[in-house]
């Protein structure tokens, strides 16, 4: 039983389809989550503490991150477009970014590094996301980038997103 990891666009953030996906007549049992197994394909991250969003469609949340947390990110129902966006000023992909589908189908999961923003727009219905993290969720040790930022540029495959006050940067 492996892991089957693969290197993002962006440095340090890696793609990884779960080590367990079984499906038969009753349904689907899927592994989210074992740390021999994620440790022994090097991802050595403590995870201390796990949140799920649940989102109607076309809602946008994020582009949140901070200096110290690492997040696995999973969808566990339905679709959602993943954004990742570099923005440690040190780093010679700062401000690039990086997107995803990830869905309740393909199972996918998103290692984001610390000095990484994240953020998700629902493709359906409903969406499930779930996040494990190495660090307690602190809003205020949090940045925020604006969806729509034009330095940054990022393609959303909805141009009029459903989004709170703080990700519209008016809180």
């Amino acid at each position: 039983m492996g892991l089957s990891v693969t290197k993002g666009k962006l440095d340090g953030v890696l793609v990884i389809e779960p080590p367990t996906n079984f499906e038969d007549f009753r349904g689907e049992y899927i592994e989210i989550y074992n740390e021999a197994i994620y440790r022994e394909a090097g991802i050595t991250a403590s995870f201390i503490q796990d949140d799920i969003s649940v989102s109607s469609q076309n809602v946008l949340r994020g582009i949140h991150g901070d200096d110290a947390t690492w997040k696995l990110i999973s969808c566990l129902h339905g679709k959602f477009y993943f954004v990742v966006v570099n923005m440690d000023p040190d780093s010679p992909q700062y401000r690039k970014w990086e997107s995803f589908t990830l869905s309740d189908k393909n199972r996918l999961q998103v290692l984001v590094p610390p000095k990484f923003g994240n953020g998700h727009l629902v493709l359906s219905e409903t969406a499930i996301f779930h996040y494990k993290q190495t660090t307690s969720y602190d809003r205020a040790r949090q940045f925020t980038v604006l969806w729509d930022d034009p330095e940054v540029n990022i393609f959303w495959p909805h141009r009029n997103p459903i989004i709170s006050m703080r990700d519209a940067g008016l809180a």
